[in-house]
């Protein structure tokens, strides 16, 4: 098993939530974060002048997953979160993390293991 963590941009969750229910992967943990990384946060235009926002909103996406579905879901993921055109995505659309998970145990019947996903 494996632990993806994957943080997108906030307007892509609809279009990775589907493809990923496309290929039976529906459980995942979504909290609200902040970041930055190679685009360096953004400036802005106000009345009174430039205002640079460094840390943008961003989304982690959290969800176990059983050894042969890491691939169709980092497929699916990096699919859905490109905002690029031609297929290519753009600075600040997000990275995905891969971690390996030793036991998944279901609080409410004790399952262990792939069952317990």
């Amino acid at each position: 098993m494996k632990k993806i963590e994957a943080i997108i941009r906030p307007e892509s969750l609809d279009a990775i939530r589907t493809a990923l229910e496309e290929k039976g992967i529906v459980s995942m943990t979504v909290a609200e974060v902040q970041g930055r990384g190679r685009q360096k946060g953004i400036s802005l235009q106000w009345r009174a002048g430039e205002y640079c926002v460094e840390f943008l909103p961003k989304l982690r996406l959290d969800m176990i997953v059983d050894d042969k579905d890491v691939e169709t879901a980092i497929n699916s993921i990096t699919e859905a979160a490109k905002t690029g055109y031609n297929g290519n995505g753009k600075y600040g659309d997000g990275k995905i993390f891969i971690y390996p998970v030793e036991e998944v145990v279901r609080v409410s019947t004790g399952e262990r293991g792939k069952e317990a996903i």
